[in-house]
């Protein structure tokens, strides 16, 4: 599986958690305020309340439609759910008495969230906002009414002079531990909330990135799997494909030496019998390859491109290809892998395939990398094409079977590279190939 396709699964299950979690709260704040309503007798705006929570359950269900679109979620795009989660929090508890609410800590609850499943920078941002938004409402809130009608705090209607100085100053001291109390649970949340923001978005990371190593050499190692199985299929195809090859060459030949076979038929015969003759050679490399595990002689990586494309021009003479090499002179001399030679027939024969007319190719070279592009004239990469090229049996041709991406991926990471298909905005797609120089060159090999 592809890291695009992952990525919006994971965004998307994200996002579903958390619309599931928002309804629960939203039947939980209905069942909360009937409660109060019924028991508690408590005089609160109804009205703002039960309109913050009808937001939130509207919200929800749009987000649930949104879920039904396969566009990726993007990380701004959860922060802001999160956000939303937030304001209608606060303004809840902006009813309901501010910071002296108890249910006040319900704001490390989208951090949480925020720092388990975001990069760190959103999860900094939603430390400041939560921090921000209980700061406020320490000061600006509306105070719980007690059950016959007076507030928690100040409690206007109480007669002062009625009271004698030790009740007063049990009042006052109390008001004192009150307001301590109050201080002491935010400076409890701004140290849980900066603990959260950067030891949980550590530990996420840490998880996450564990993950995506688990899921790659997963990846690799049944990647490896099916190119093993391949390579014995193709050596065991290799040695039966020798007979029907030779038996093709025999009647070939003695169809052209035939008087009978009309003169326009003989063109079309002699190209008949190259391809023959291509093929044989083909096999008679591979096999040879096979009992010879060793690399090829010392040549240029000049020389090497060039006797591919010729190669390659063989078996593909009706496409004209453009080629230019711009690295610097002279050019780096190598032992080269037999393999990557196939590779890079591999990517030059999808590239014919989308563009049967013309190729152009452009390779260059530093002391450390060379870089080959092979640019099409085609349609270009639709979009399920950019994200699964390279899998195993995915292919866009009608007679494809999947498999020349794969292996030349397979033998371009093997040597430390990396293939790369993207689009070009004048139209037609562009294969990069990137494989390391070794620092040694007449020592190692690529």
């Amino acid at each position: 599986m592809s890291s695009y396709t992952l990525t919006i699964q994971t965004g998307h299950s994200h996002l579903q958690r958390l619309v599931i979690l928002r309804c629960i709260a939203v039947v939980a704040q209905l069942v909360t305020l009937g409660l109060v309503y019924r028991f508690l007798e408590m005089k609160l705006q109804w009205l703002p309340m039960i309109v913050a929570i009808f937001f939130l359950a509207v919200l929800s269900f749009l987000t649930w439609i949104r879920l039904r679109n396969s566009k990726p979620i993007s990380n701004a795009e959860f922060f802001s759910q999160l956000c939303a989660d937030v304001l209608v929090l606060s303004v809840l508890l902006y009813f309901s008495g501010g910071s002296t609410n108890p249910f006040i800590s319900l704001f490390l609850l989208p951090l949480v969230i925020a720092a388990a499943t975001l990069p760190h920078g959103y999860s900094w941002a939603m430390t400041g906002i939560t921090t921000g938004c209980y700061t406020l409402l320490m000061k600006y809130y509306i105070p719980l009414p007690m059950k016959h009608g007076t507030q928690m705090e100040s409690m206007p209607g109480m007669d002062m002079s009625d009271m004698d100085g030790m009740d007063m100053a049990a009042s006052m001291h109390a008001d004192s531990a009150f307001n301590m109390h109050v201080i002491g649970m935010w400076m409890g949340f701004v140290i849980s909330a900066v603990v959260i923001s950067f030891f949980v978005v550590r530990m996420a990371y840490t998880v996450r990135q564990r993950d995506e190593t688990l899921a790659k050499v997963r990846e690799e190692t049944l990647r490896n799997e099916r190119i093993v199985a391949l390579g014995i299929q193709a050596a065991g195809a290799a040695h039966e494909m020798g007979t029907p090859l030779s038996t093709m060459a025999v009647v070939i030949g003695e169809l052209m030496r035939d008087q009978a076979v009309l003169p326009e038929w003989r063109d079309d015969l002699a190209i008949l019998e190259s391809q023959v003759q291509a093929c044989k050679r083909i096999l008679g490399k591979l096999l040879a390859k096979a009992q010879d595990s060793e690399t090829e002689a010392l040549q240029s990586i000049e020389q090497f491109l060039a006797g591919t494309l010729d190669e390659w021009q063989l078996l593909r003479p009706t496409v004209h290809c453009d080629y230019q090499a711009i690295g610097s002179q002279p050019a780096p001399q190598l032992k080269i892998m037999p393999a990557l030679r196939s590779a890079l027939l591999n990517l030059l024969n999808n590239a014919a395939d989308a563009s049967p007319d013309k190729i152009d190719i452009e390779v260059n070279w530093n002391d450390n990398n060379v870089i080959l592009k092979i640019h099409d004239h085609g349609e270009g990469l639709t979009q399920e094409a950019s994200a699964r090229a390279g899998s195993a049996f995915f292919t866009t041709k009608k007679e494809g079977k999947g498999l020349g991406l794969l292996l030349a991926n397979a033998t371009v990471e093997r040597i430390g590279g990396t293939v790369r298909l993207f689009n070009r905005e004048n139209g037609g797609a562009t294969t990069e190939v990137i494989f390391p120089l070794p620092s040694l060159p007449n020592k190692c090999n690529i």
